[in-house]
C-alpha cells in the first residue's frame, strides 16, 4: 500500500502536544511570515537556493511511504551542506532557545535525512532561523548529524506514524470487501431510480457534473449516495462530501448510510455540527486559560481519535460528544481533526464553497479525488451569492471610531478617513435618490481599509483584555473579508451603496456566482447537484458553474398523479397593487378547500403582512377551526413544536398559516395524513428590492433572461417547493391550491413538472368544492 505525506504533516501529527489556543495571533501575521522568509532568503549569501522540494519513498512494515516537502533554504558552508529552516515568531527574540520548540526540530531534521539520502551524504547540517516579526532581530541554531543519526529519528516517526498507517489498510479492505458485496437497501426500485444511480455513476467516474431533477419520493439520497459508494470500493474516488443546506437532510442521509450498514456496508460517515451548537463551553473562549477541553487537547487527540475509529462507524453528532467528553477535546475540533479519517463527510454547503469556513486541511492548497454530492441544490444559488458578496456600514465605523477616541490615535485617525469616505459617498447617493451602482470595485476605500486591518492587528494581539476588544476584533474581520471578496471581485460583481434608515452600506455584491461555484467544485473529482425543484434545469446548470459539458436529468415522479388534486384559481390577482382587493377571496378559498375534509392543512403566502390580513378575515369566516401561525422569529423549539401540532388521525382540523419560502414549506416531510392539503398564494417572486434588480439588469444584458432569472426562477421554485410537502409517499393522497392569475400565464406554465398535466382550473368557490368532493370521495 502507499501513503504520501508532507513532513510537515507527518511531523505536526505524530509529535503533536500542547493546547488548542484559538485567541488572536494576528491575521495578517501569516502573511508578514512569507514576507519574512522571502527576505531572508534574498540577503543570504551566493548560493543560497531557496524553496527546494524533496522527496523520499520508504519501503517499511509493508508500506511505500512517500514523504515529500519544500525546504526554506540549503546552502553549503565550510563544505557541509546546511538544511535551513526559518520560523517566525512575535516573542520577544531573548527568550528563544536552542530547544524552544521540539517540533522545528524534527521538521529541519527530516528534510536534512531526505536531503543527504538523496544525495549520498555522510554528515549534515541542520540550522534553525529564528525572525522576529516587530524588532526583525535573528537568532540562529545549528547542529551537525550523521545520516544513520537521522535515519533512526526518521524511521521512529514513521514507526510511530505505521500504527495509523496499519489502521488505514487494514480498515481500507475491510470497506472495499463490504462495498463489492454490498447490494441496493430496497427489495425494488422507484420509478426512475436505477436510471438515476447509472447516470450518478457514469458521472462520478467520469469526472463530470451532474445536474438532477428528482422528483420528491424519487429516493434521490439513495440514489446518489449508492453510486457514489461503490465507487469508493473501486478507487474511482476517495472520500464522498454531501452537501446539505438544512439538518433535516442532513439526517436523511444518515438514515440511508444506517440502512447500507444494516446490508453489510463498512463505511466511516461524519456528520459536522456547527461550532455554536456542538461546543460544551458555550461562551467561553476556545483557549487553555477559559476551556478545560482546549487545555491540553493535543496531548489527548490522537488517542480519542484511535478510540472512536477502532469501535464506531457513525460518527454521528451525540457520538461525537460522547467520547469528547470521555477524553476531555473540543468536540468541534475534534469533529473536524476525524474528517481526515471518514469515507463521507455530512456537512452544510458552507464547509466546501464559503471562502470563510471551508475545510482548509482539504481545499487549500490540493484538489483531492472527492465527490460532491449537492443535496437541495436550489438553495445554493441565493446562498453562494451572500458567501462571496461582503458589505460595510458608515454606522459600524463611525460607532467604533468613538469608542476608539483616547484609546489609540492612530486607529481612530484611520476610522475618521473611513467615515469621511462614506460622508463623501453619501452626499453622491443623495444626489442619486439614495443610491449609487458601479461596476468598478470601490478602490479608493482600500488603502484605508488595509491600514486598518495593520493597525488593528497589532493592537488586538497587545490588548486582549480591553473592553473594547470584541467589538474592534468583529469589524476587523469584517473589513479582512471585504478586502478578500475584493481579490474575487471581476465582471461578474458590482458594487453599490445605499442609503437607509440613516446608514450608509457599501457592498461588493456578487450577481453570479457560477464561475467561483465551479472553481470550488475543481478541488474535488466530480460533482452531482440534485433537487426536486431544479426548474428549469438549463438555468441551474448555468448558475450553479456547470459547462455544457455537464449531464443533465430530468426524471418523472414515482407517484400516481391521480393522488393529487391540484387546482388553480386564476381570477384573483395577488401583485402588490392588487392585494387590498384580495383578502376576502383568499379566505373564502381557503375555508372551501378546508370544509371538504378533516384534516391537517398549510396556507403559504409571499409575506407575513400579506398572511396576516387574510388569517383576520378566515378568522371571522370558520372562529373554531384550529389554527397556527408562523413567527418571523422562530426559536428551533418553537419550529418543533410548530410541526408536531400536525398528527395523524386527527378529528378536528387544523390550518397552518406560513411564508412561501420560508422553513415550513420545504424540507418538512409529514407524510400520510399529518398534512393532506396547500393553498399557495401567489407566483413566489422575491420580494421587489434593489438586489433582485441589479440582478435582472446584468443578466438582461447577458442574456436577456433578467426577469426570469432574478425573479420567475426562484418564485416558482418556491412554489415547487411548498406544494411537494403535500404528497410525500406512494399511498399519500391530498389537495393543491394554487392561487394567482399568473399561474394560467404560459410563461409560468410551462414551468409546471409533467405531474401537474392534470390541474384543474376553479373561479369560484362552488366549482372548488364540486372537485374537491369528487377528489376525496
Amino acid at each position: 500500500m502507499e501513503i504520501k505525506i508532507s513532513v510537515r504533516n507527518l511531523i505536526e501529527f505524530v509529535l503533536r502536544t500542547g493546547d488548542l489556543d484559538n485567541r488572536y495571533t494576528g491575521a495578517s501575521r501569516m502573511l508578514e511570515g512569507t514576507l519574512a522568509h522571502q527576505k531572508l532568503q534574498k540577503s543570504s549569501s551566493e548560493g543560497y537556493c531557496a524553496e527546494v522540494s524533496v522527496k523520499l519513498s520508504v519501503e517499511y512494515k509493508g508500506f511505500l511511504i512517500t514523504i515529500d516537502g519544500r525546504v526554506d533554504g540549503i546552502f553549503v558552508e565550510n563544505n557541509l551542506t546546511v538544511i535551513d529552516e526559518i520560523k517566525t515568531t512575535t516573542l520577544p527574540i531573548e527568550i528563544i532557545g536552542e530547544d524552544h520548540n521540539m517540533l522545528h526540530w524534527a521538521q529541519v531534521k527530516c528534510y536534512a535525512f531526505i536531503y543527504a539520502a538523496q544525495n549520498n551524504l555522510e554528515i549534515i547540517d541542520a540550522q534553525l532561523t529564528y525572525y522576529q516579526l516587530d524588532s526583525e532581530e535573528v537568532k540562529i541554531f545549528r547542529k551537525s548529524f550523521h545520516i544513520e543519526e537521522l535515519k533512526d529519528f526518521m524511521y521512529s516517526i514513521i514507526e510511530k506514524y505505521v500504527v495509523w498507517a496499519n489502521y488505514t489498510s487494514n480498515w481500507n479492505t475491510l470497506r472495499d470487501s463490504s462495498i463489492k458485496n454490498l447490494k441496493f437497501p430496497f427489495e425494488s426500485f422507484r420509478k426512475g431510480q436505477k436510471e438515476l444511480i447509472k447516470a450518478v455513476y457514469k458521472t462520478i467516474t467520469g469526472n463530470k457534473k451532474l445536474f438532477v431533477q428528482a422528483p420528491t419520493g424519487t429516493g434521490k439520497t439513495i440514489s446518489t449516495l449508492y453510486p457514489a459508494v461503490k465507487a469508493i470500493g473501486e478507487g474511482h474516488i476517495s472520500k464522498i462530501f454531501y452537501l446539505t443546506a438544512r439538518t433535516t437532510t442532513r439526517r436523511v442521509a444518515e438514515e440511508a448510510f444506517i440502512r447500507m450498514k444494516e446490508n453489510g456496508l463498512e463505511f466511516k460517515t461524519i456528520t459536522l455540527t456547527a461550532k455554536e451548537k456542538i461546543c460544551f463551553n458555550k461562551g467561553s473562549a476556545c483557549n487553555p486559560d477559559q476551556c478545560e477541553y482546549a487545555r491540553g487537547y493535543f496531548d489527548r487527540v490522537n488517542d480519542a481519535i484511535f478510540s472512536i475509529l477502532s469501535n464506531e462507524n457513525n460518527l454521528s453528532r451525540d457520538m461525537i460528544e460522547a467520547y469528547a467528553m470521555k477524553y476531555k477535546v473540543c468536540p468541534f475540533e475534534y469533529s473536524l481533526d476525524l474528517t481526515l479519517w471518514a469515507d463521507c463527510i455530512i456537512c452544510d454547503y458552507n464547509y466546501i464553497f464559503d471562502p470563510r469556513v471551508y475545510l482548509k486541511r482539504f481545499f487549500m492548497n490540493n484538489k483531492g479525488d472527492y465527490a460532491f454530492l449537492v443535496d437541495e441544490a436550489h438553495n445554493l444559488v441565493d446562498r453562494a451569492r451572500d458567501m462571496y458578496s461582503s458589505g460595510l456600514s458608515k454606522n459600524v465605523f463611525l460607532e467604533m471610531k468613538k469608542l476608539m477616541k483616547g484609546v489609540d490615535k492612530k486607529i481612530y485617525k484611520i476610522l475618521d478617513k473611513v467615515n469621511s469616505y462614506f460622508i463623501d459617498i453619501g452626499h453622491k447617493c443623495d444626489e442619486n435618490l439614495g443610491t449609487i451602482i458601479e461596476t468598478e470595485e470601490p478602490k479608493e476605500i482600500y488603502p484605508f481599509l488595509k491600514k486598518f486591518i495593520k493597525e488593528v492587528d497589532i493592537w488586538l494581539i497587545e490588548n486582549a483584555e480591553s473592553i473594547v476588544f470584541e467589538k474592534l476584533q468583529e469589524l476587523y474581520f469584517e473589513v479582512m473579508f471585504f478586502i478578500k471578496v475584493s481579490e474575487l471581485y471581476d465582471n461578474r460583481y458590482v458594487t453599490y451603496y445605499e442609503t437607509a434608515r440613516n446608514d450608509l452600506n457599501i457592498k461588493q455584491y456578487c450577481l453570479d456566482p457560477s464561475f467561483l461555484l465551479s472553481e470550488a467544485v475543481k478541488t474535488g473529482k466530480t460533482a452531482v447537484f440534485f433537487s426536486a425543484t431544479l426548474t428549469p434545469l438549463s438555468y441551474f446548470r448555468n448558475i450553479l458553474g456547470g459547462g455544457e459539458d455537464s449531464y443533465k436529468m430530468k426524471l418523472p415522479s414515482p407517484f400516481f398523479s391521480e393522488n393529487l388534486c391540484l387546482l388553480i384559481s386564476d381570477n384573483i390577482s395577488t401583485k402588490f397593487k392588487n392585494r387590498e382587493n384580495s383578502y376576502e377571496g383568499i379566505a373564502e378559498y381557503i375555508k372551501t378547500l378546508i370544509v371538504q375534509k378533516t384534516g391537517n392543512y398549510m396556507v403559504y403566502f409571499p409575506s407575513y403582512k400579506y398572511m396576516n390580513e387574510v388569517v383576520s378575515r378566515f378568522i371571522l369566516k370558520t372562529p373554531h377551526t384550529d389554527i397556527i401561525i408562523q413567527s418571523s422569529s422562530m426559536s428551533e423549539e418553537e419550529r418543533v413544536a410548530f410541526l408536531e401540532r400536525f398528527q395523524t388521525g386527527t378529528e378536528k382540523t387544523l390550518v397552518g398559516f406560513c411564508v412561501l419560502g420560508g422553513v415550513f414549506s420545504e424540507g418538512v416531510d409529514l407524510t400520510g395524513d399529518r398534512l393532506i392539503g396547500a393553498v399557495i398564494v401567489g407566483v413566489g417572486l422575491p420580494q421587489l428590492n434593489l438586489e433582485q434588480n441589479i440582478v435582472m439588469n446584468y443578466f438582461n444584458e447577458k442574456n436577456y433572461l433578467g426577469y426570469e432569472y432574478a425573479y420567475m426562477f426562484p418564485g416558482m421554485n418556491k412554489v415547487l417547493q411548498a406544494a411537494g410537502r403535500v404528497i410525500r409517499t406512494e399511498s399519500d393522497r391530498g389537495a393543491v391550491l394554487l392561487i394567482d392569475e399568473r399561474f394560467s400565464h404560459d410563461n409560468y406554465s410551462e414551468l409546471f413538472p409533467d405531474e401537474w398535466s392534470h390541474n384543474i382550473k376553479v373561479r369560484k368557490s362552488k366549482e372548488l368544492e364540486e372537485h374537491l368532493k369528487n377528489f376525496w370521495d
